[in-house]
């Protein structure tokens, strides 16, 4: 069974910086794509930034030059540095990754699911 943990939330001052850190486990062949989202009170959630498995990144435009996503792939662990951290990035933030288990092979490729970590909040105060 894969799962995705998310760590590092907590309470900030705008200014200041936070460490994301999402570990996956279970029986995983390949997680081409790993990446942060966050929901607001009363908002959709929204993607902040994903990174590919050759290390390629994207960013919100809300976040680029503060945030930067890394990962370590023999670690199955993917972080979000958050620096400059403003009272609007106060969220939930949420790890998601497409990955393959071994079930999912095709018989010439493997397929992926998306999977949804439990989130972890953060809140920056003005």
């Amino acid at each position: 069974q894969v799962q995705l943990v998310e760590s590092g939330g907590g309470l900030v001052q705008a200014g200041g910086s936070l460490r994301l850190s999402c570990v996956a486990s279970g029986n995983i062949v390949t997680i081409p794509v790993m990446s942060w989202y966050r929901q607001a009170p009363g908002k959709q959630r929204e993607l902040v930034a994903s990174i590919t498995s050759g290390g390629g990144t994207n960013y919100a435009d809300s976040v680029k030059g503060r945030f930067a996503i890394s990962r370590d792939n023999a670690k199955r662990t993917v972080y979000l540095q958050m620096n400059s951290l403003k009272p609007e990035d106060t969220a939930v933030y949420y790890c998601n990754a497409d990955i393959a288990s071994p079930s999912d092979y095709k018989g010439s490729y493997y397929d992926t699911k998306k999977y949804w970590g439990q989130g972890t909040q953060v809140t920056v105060s003005s």
